[in-house]
């Protein structure tokens, strides 16, 4: 085993092979150790993710260090069929790579057993192995930025199932119509790990499609339908409300996130400024990990129905309350607002910051997805994103405290501006090492401004140079953890935020420091970034 830090929360145990990764999976699992919150396998490597103050970096490897990986990793009974048309845009150029036809291919994709080594990227997302011995396959050098939902596609000695249109890199070889991630399932992922898989030539066995119920164990189905339960609330509607009368450039529901989903590829989510979502939460006198609304940008507008006290946290941005009788005037941010029925609210554009966060006393009435109510936008896990005329009922009031933040607690952080600056403390690792030199410190000696392709998943950045890889080859890929700088071929750098896929198969150059996570959700397209090393490679190595 090698032991590689990410950041003062994870990291990363690389193995020989994906037999002995999954052979300590099964170990971990099986004995979890105290302090271990989250485990995202991938095809060498496992990223552990762990409390400090319930096990140190070094207690955590002694104990990982201890694991028996002998044995062989046990298959499961599950057997699932996938019928697939295979007419992928990139047959052609597979068979070309792997010296064989197409027909070669599609024969050997169907003639041998897949298995689910790990799940990740994005929610159903699989990664399957033990295909024929020829498949080794390159990514793409340029990935699309939209692969087609169900497509059916090779990278390396994996085979995968796109569950949703998105980006990807990996050579499309068919289409598949079957559901990779549903939610109406009890387990939402088709595939889990150890699954056995079986891809089936659609155009020569047309039945294949039926065999599908028998393939899978049984689930109950719970159908959900957001929309008509909220016309069932506006016409039981007997406590307050507050009315949707414009939703901004997008306004979602947060809260902590959900965690633990590791599984079924589903990463956190969760609010990008958790100290702003708290705060909100704390100033009308919920408990702190109560939903709350998130909006990037000015324009969200909400119309009190009854009496609401709510509270307006995160960017600097201008807020106004407009009476029924259209008396308008400003009020301040981190305060508790007292509203009557019919006042709007109104959120201008931020003058700092990118995100304002809006809590009601007593808490919204929304349904959790998988344990949470945030809304993952890669994902698409999680209540769709506010609507205009939409009715958000407000839940009773629990408790009839409402809190007071003195002028000491609010953030002492200045937030960025488009066009200004902000420095991020960073913890190299773990694969700085797989850069030269002078990309490390590049990294920290110039500064990255915030393009506009950034949202939720990641700041895009740019910079006058590029970083350059000492490492050209390709890096299975990985678990990605929140504030990774993940670095593509083109050498500009992506900070990965909430929404980020669990594993990625581009290099780690490091992490963004805990403490800056939050400021880091704050900053908007325009600022420029300044890296600032805060523990080197070198430093955190010995210790592990």
């Amino acid at each position: 085993m090698r032991f590689l830090p990410v950041h003062r929360q994870a990291i990363l145990v690389e193995l020989a092979d994906l037999q002995q990764t999954l052979l300590l999976l099964g170990a971990l699992q099986a004995k979890a150790i105290p302090g271990v919150q989250e485990l995202v396998p991938a095809a060498r490597t496992i990223l552990v993710q762990f409390a400090p103050h319930l096990i140190t970096a070094a207690e955590l490897v002694k104990a990982i260090a201890g694991c028996d990986l002998s044995g062989s990793v046990q298959r499961s009974d599950v057997l699932v069929q996938i019928p697939v048309r295979y007419e992928g845009e990139d047959l052609a150029e597979v068979a070309q790579i792997l010296g064989i036809t197409a027909e070669e291919v599609v024969r050997r994709h169907t003639g041998s057993e897949w298995s689910v080594a790990f799940t990740g990227f994005a929610p159903g997302f699989a990664y399957l192995s033990g295909g024929d011995a020829i498949f080794n396959v390159p990514r793409r050098a340029t990935p699309r930025t939209k692969v087609p939902a169900g497509a059916v596609a090779l990278a390396g000695t994996f085979s995968a199932v796109y569950p949703q249109a998105s980006p990807g890199g990996w050579q499309i070889i068919g289409v598949t119509d079957t559901a990779m991630w549903d939610l109406a399932r009890d387990l939402p992922a088709l595939l889990q790990p150890g699954y056995r898989v079986q891809f089936v030539d659609a155009a020569t066995q047309k039945a294949a499609s039926d065999a599908l119920s028998d393939a899978i164990p049984d689930h109950k189905v719970s159908e959900i339908h957001p929309e008509q339960e909220q016309e069932q609330a506006a016409a039981t509607l007997k406590g307050s409300a507050l009315r949707v009368r414009a939703t901004g450039l997008l306004t979602l529901f947060q809260d902590l996130g959900r965690h633990g989903q590791a599984g079924q590829g589903v990463s956190a989510s969760g609010a990008m400024d958790q100290a702003a979502f708290k705060t909100a939460n704390r100033l009308v006198g919920n408990a702190s990990q109560v939903p709350v609304l998130e909006t990037v940008g000015g324009g969200l507008s909400l119309q009190s129905v009854g009496d609401n006290v709510v509270a307006v946290t995160g960017a600097e941005a201008p807020i106004s309350i407009t009476t029924a009788g259209g008396q308008r005037w400003q009020v301040p941010r981190y305060a508790a607002i007292a509203l009557a029925d019919g006042d709007v609210l109104s959120i201008g554009q931020p003058t700092a910051g990118a995100r304002c966060y809006v809590a009601v006393r007593g808490g919204y009435e929304v349904a959790p997805v998988l344990g949470s109510a945030s809304t993952d936008t890669l994902a698409h896990v999680g209540p769709p994103a506010l609507r205009s005329g939409q009715l958000l009922v407000v839940q009773p009031a629990q408790k009839a405290v409402v809190a007071v933040v003195a002028d000491t607690a609010l953030p002492v952080q200045d937030l960025p501006a488009a066009g200004g600056e902000v420095v991020l403390d960073v913890e190299l690792g773990p694969r700085t090492d797989w850069f030269t030199a002078e990309a490390v410190a590049l990294l920290a000696g110039q500064r990255w401004q915030v393009t506009s392709q950034s949202n939720r998943v990641g700041l895009r950045l740019a910079g006058e140079q590029a970083l350059t890889r000492a490492i050209s080859s390709e890096l299975p890929s990985e678990g990605t953890p929140l504030g990774a700088i993940q670095v593509p071929a083109s050498g500009q750098p992506v900070l990965f935020l909430a929404d980020h896929p669990l594993t990625g198969g581009y290099p780690v150059i490091g992490c963004v420091a805990l403490h800056h996570l939050d400021l880091a959700g704050q900053i908007p397209v325009g600022a420029w970034i300044r890296f600032n090393p805060v523990r080197s490679f070198e430093e955190l190595t010995p210790t592990l």
